[in-house]
């Protein structure tokens, strides 16, 4: 694994090269930064190239103000291809990864081969979920920042997952516990800003590998699986035994699904 970094604006973005081949890019989640691909990427790079990004004010990437919007952490993403000289690439986004991966679909459909949403949606935020948004940004405007990844980290495992994945919920606690509080507070405001791509997501062109946990306790499962039309040659994987986090929780299943998933669009 390479660690490289490319200037971004006024800043720096860092990403993570490992393996050879079709290139696919991956996205961390909110309380998140590119550490958490660490063992997918690792059986993906077997058969592929993977570059993990730190998105704008995660792990070691610059924060770029007060809000980060989907829109320019996608130019972020397009900036590392443009560095790497690859013109398409599939990418794979977790959580809000994936709204990243749905901005980065309206704005630059011709560099996608085909995409996978790992428990996101295209859906804007609602009210509660803005309300809760606002309540986690005057947290850490307080300097209780502490107070949050306790609670949101177990939270992304399904109920009977958090002792089998003790060591991993405690791994992600440390990741989130070095996020720079400004970087927080600017995805946090991104996300509260970010549209509906619903019709994007449905009248986008290019595949979609969508997988679901079935007990994930951040998206409804039947809420999400109901609600969306997904574009033809594309396909759903429900994660029967995890939450929020199923290239942890079932990590052998998604990392098959995703690496035949994406071999079939290469054909």
């Amino acid at each position: 694994m390479v660690k490289k970094r490319i200037k971004f604006r006024e800043g720096e973005i860092v990403y993570y090269d490992k393996g050879k081949g079709n290139l696919i890019i991956l996205l961390h989640g909110y309380l998140e930064t590119s550490q958490v691909w660490d063992e997918l990427s690792g059986g993906l790079s077997a058969g592929y190239r993977t570059i993990a990004v730190d998105l704008p004010g995660h792990g070691e990437s610059s924060v770029y103000g007060s809000e980060h919007s989907m829109d320019f952490m996608a130019e972020a993403v397009r900036a590392v291809m443009d560095a790497e000289g690859i013109e398409k690439a599939m990418l794979t986004g977790h959580s809000m990864g994936g709204y990243v991966v749905l901005a980065f679909l309206e704005k630059y459909p011709h560099r996608l081969h085909a995409y996978c949403l790992f428990h996101s949606h295209p859906f804007a935020d609602t009210d509660e979920v803005i309300a809760n948004r606002k309540r986690e940004i005057k947290i850490v405007e307080s300097g209780k920042k502490a107070i949050i990844y306790p609670v949101n980290i177990p939270r992304m495992f399904a109920d009977f997952n958090t002792g089998k994945f003790k060591e991993a919920v405690e791994r992600n606690k440390d990741i989130a516990s070095g996020i720079a509080e400004e970087g927080i507070i600017a995805v946090l405001n991104g996300m509260i800003s970010r549209p509906s791509r619903l019709d994007i997501l449905e009248k986008g062109e290019a595949p979609l590998l969508f997988i679901v946990g079935k007990h994930d306790n951040y998206i409804p499962f039947e809420e999400v699986k109901n609600k969306i039309k997904i574009p033809a040659n594309s396909e759903i994987l429900v994660l029967e035994n995890s939450g929020h986090m199923g290239f942890v929780e079932e990590k052998e299943v998604s990392l098959e699904a995703i690496m035949k998933f994406y071999q079939r669009q290469l054909l």
